[in-house]
């Protein structure tokens, strides 16, 4: 059992690491085909992420001890497991007890949620359920079947045909269960009210913060981790044991990325992500724009920069978090600094077709 939950638990680990990379881009995503974020959506979709995984954490992990390793058998005999299921219904005790039963039933139940995300997430049909189901069964028998792919000098599971069609099987069911589910809720299809102004509310405010804070440390990460490579790469050792260097890389592309965006369209990151716009305002927009990167995370990263000044960081946001509660729609700090209100973008473009 230790195993089984240690297997989970790494296929939600990983789950929830890509997710975090993937938020921003599906939320983008949602607002512009649908015009809004789903929570329902959100989390069937961080459902299938995790279980993507898990399919390859209970199939492939524990990976053995190269030394101790076991070559396994291979059974080419289709619907071997009739004989199996025959077996157990004849012998004493139970036979749902059975070993043999009870993997044939996993191995179904196992590809069950893939038909059924496959026909509500992506509105694929039946057709499409068995195929990938066939093909995902495939990929991982034979992963098994060649030692992952020569990692090892010989198979350590059984290479079962009966497992394919099980598993496909399995992705047929649940494509046939995800019927159950209202047609207006299957797949991810552009939405005609897609376009239209939606009410500006704290919680959309709120996820544009989060959406410019996960996206700028993810960004920020990335080119570290690359200038430390890079450095390394180049044997500048020194620079590397430091990592100010790759660090101060980081920040510096990271707000000059924010900041490029917010002077060219008037939002962050985060804005343009669920639709929202900051506008009016008694300075010029120029200026307005950048006393809203200022106000906004581009302001929190530059103090960030600042070494000692991590007192004044939290200031900063415990300042952001109590205008975003006092303000209106939450415009929060960078709205009192610039002057300017905040709308959904998709009103600025109504307005402008209707002055045109």
């Amino acid at each position: 059992m230790s195993d089984q939950v240690m297997l989970g638990a790494i296929a939600v680990g990983i789950g929830a690491f890509v997710g975090l990379i993937l938020f921003v881009p599906f939320v983008a995503l949602s607002y512009r085909r649908r015009g809004q974020l789903s929570a329902g959506r959100l989390v069937l979709w961080a459902a299938a992420l995790v279980y993507f995984w898990a399919i390859w954490t209970y199939t492939l992990l524990p990976l053995p001890d190269p030394e101790t390793i076991r070559c396994a058998g291979v059974n080419l005999n289709l619907l071997q497991f009739v004989d199996d299921i025959r077996g157990a219904l004849a012998g004493p005790g139970n036979p749902l007890l059975n070993s043999g039963i009870l993997q044939l039933g996993l191995n179904v139940v196992l590809f069950v949620p893939l038909g059924f995300f496959l026909r509500v997430l992506a509105g694929r049909g039946i057709l499409v359920a068995g195929l990938v189901g066939l093909g995902t069964s495939l990929i991982i028998e034979f992963t098994q079947l060649t030692g992952v792919w020569g990692l090892y000098p010989c198979a350590y599971r059984v290479f079962d045909v009966d497992d394919l069609l099980t598993n496909t099987l399995g992705a047929l069911a649940g494509s046939l269960i995800a019927l159950l589910v209202p047609r207006r809720h299957r797949g991810m299809p552009q939405l005609d009210t897609a376009d239209d102004p939606r009410p500006v509310t704290r919680g959309r405010r709120a996820l544009a913060m989060l959406c410019d804070l996960l996206a700028i440390t993810l960004v920020e990460a990335a080119v570290t981790l690359t200038t430390q490579l890079g450095l390394h790469t180049l044997g500048y050792d020194e620079l590397v044991r430091g990592g100010t260097a790759a660090s101060l890389t980081g920040s510096i592309t990271a707000l000059a990325i924010w900041l490029i965006a917010v002077m060219t369209t008037g939002g962050m990151i985060g804005d343009l992500t669920v639709q929202l716009r900051y506008t009016g305002g008694p300075v010029p927009i120029p200026l307005a724009r950048l006393l809203r990167f200022v106000g906004g995370i581009g302001g929190y990263a530059l103090l960030g920069m600042i070494p000692g000044w991590g007192w004044l960081v939290w200031l900063f946001g415990l300042a952001s978090i109590v205008l975003f509660f006092t303000t209106g729609r939450g415009r929060g700090l960078p709205g009192v600094v610039s002057g300017q209100q905040l709308v959904d973008a998709r009103s600025l473009r109504v307005t402008a077709g209707e002055a045109g």
